[in-house]
């Protein structure tokens, strides 16, 4: 059972398309990390993953506009929606202390549902967009980010990328749950 999801290795999908699998009650699963709803839902289509999961809506983001427009491009079968609770870090590179940090980058929607965080806690701080929050996370440890970059993901992308966790449970509200596609290929 191949299982694509929107994100790379120690993304917020991945949990999210294990959690998936584990409920369904589905062993021997692989992980497609196909980091944007484009090529989960391509892929998808052609037959190459099984199963596509996908954000759509965040209780405090509001909808992944991403998602939404591969969505329009698409034909697949919604199998389930279901939520997890999202908490957000502050990953930096070894031994990086918050004084050295210059711009904080991360999938728009991780910013959007840290917005005040980031207005409060780093306000000189540039802010920019980043097509996957894990993807971040692996460009920030290969080098391909400065060191001077903070990069908001998931704890496990900390684990995956040998991260420091700089700050934990940064998201503006405590409860931030993120509602996900399980997707199949369309059958007539």
């Amino acid at each position: 059972m191949k299982i694509g999801v929107m994100g790379a290795k120690g993304s917020f999908s991945e949990e999210a398309g294990r959690a998936y699998a584990h409920k369904a009650g589905l062993k021997n699963v692989h992980i497609e990390y196909l980091v944007t709803a484009e090529k989960v839902l391509s892929a998808l289509e052609v037959g190459t993953i099984d199963v596509g999961i996908f954000p759509i809506e965040n209780s405090n983001g509001g909808v992944v506009l991403e998602a939404i427009h591969a969505m329009a491009k698409h034909r697949f079968h919604i199998k389930k929606i279901f939520e997890i609770d999202v908490h957000h870090c502050l990953l930096v590179r070894r031994g990086v202390t918050s004084d050295k940090v210059k711009t904080i980058t991360s999938h728009d929607q991780a910013i959007k549902q840290c917005r005040m965080y980031l207005k409060r806690r780093w306000p000189k701080v540039k802010v920019r967009d980043y097509e996957d929050t894990a993807k971040a996370a692996e460009d920030l440890a290969k080098g391909k980010l400065p060191a001077s970059t903070a990069v908001i993901a998931a704890r496990a992308a900390a684990s995956v990328y040998k991260l420091d966790v700089l700050e934990e449970s940064i998201q503006d509200l405590k409860f931030n749950f993120t509602s996900f596609v399980a997707a199949e290929q369309y059958k007539k």
